[in-house]
């Protein structure tokens, strides 16, 4: 298992669709090992493949909510939604952050639940009906593998100012990367 250099906005591969997994090989897995730990290294609770630069519809999560740890692999994943409110996005309690856009975080309104439905390494099929935090993870890295940054979805005020950031940061161009554990950047 090795860190994996996290890819920036502007990489092409995180604003395009990715592609399914055909066959779980040990490439993959391999790929999957390294998404965990470069995960834990971000640190992050989810890390999609494009995250890492590789264009297929995977993603890692590791999430405990005080009671229960969530964590596991999304292969070819798929992801019912709940009602999503009209309210507008509450700055502390639906704020979230991005190890594609690091170091910042911005509101935005999600699905408070949501139903993942995926394969893990096994090739076993599961589901899992999550609500608040984990339902936010799920909505974000399955944007991820649609080829969407959470700034994508963002309300005006908060769109102009990462755009902001994007441009200031010198960002969005092909060949912006940073290695956790290496560079300091706060998640």
């Amino acid at each position: 298992m090795s860190v994996r250099r996290i890819v920036i906005t502007g990489n092409p591969v995180l604003h395009q669709r990715a592609a399914e997994v055909r066959e779980i090989t040990p490439e993959i897995v391999t790929l999957v090992e390294d998404m965990y730990e470069t995960m834990e290294k971000a640190p992050g609770v989810g890390l999609a493949a494009t995250q890492v630069g590789v264009g297929l519809r995977i993603f890692v999560f590791d999430w405990h909510d005080g009671e229960h740890r969530y964590r596991g692999e999304a292969i070819n994943p798929t992801l019912e939604l709940g009602p999503v409110s009209a309210d507008w996005p509450d700055e502390d309690s639906e704020s979230e952050g991005c190890l594609s856009i690091p170091g910042e975080r911005y509101p935005l309104k999600r699905a408070m639940t949501a139903k993942l439905t995926a394969t893990n390494l096994q090739g076993e099929q599961y589901s899992i009906d999550a609500k608040g935090w984990l339902a936010r993870i799920f909505q974000h890295e399955f944007d991820h593998l649609d080829g969407l940054l959470y700034a994508d979805r963002l309300l005006k005020p908060y769109a102009r100012e990462v755009k902001k950031t994007i441009k200031y940061e010198g960002w969005g161009t092909p060949d912006q990367s940073w290695m956790p554990g290496e560079d300091y950047l706060e998640p």
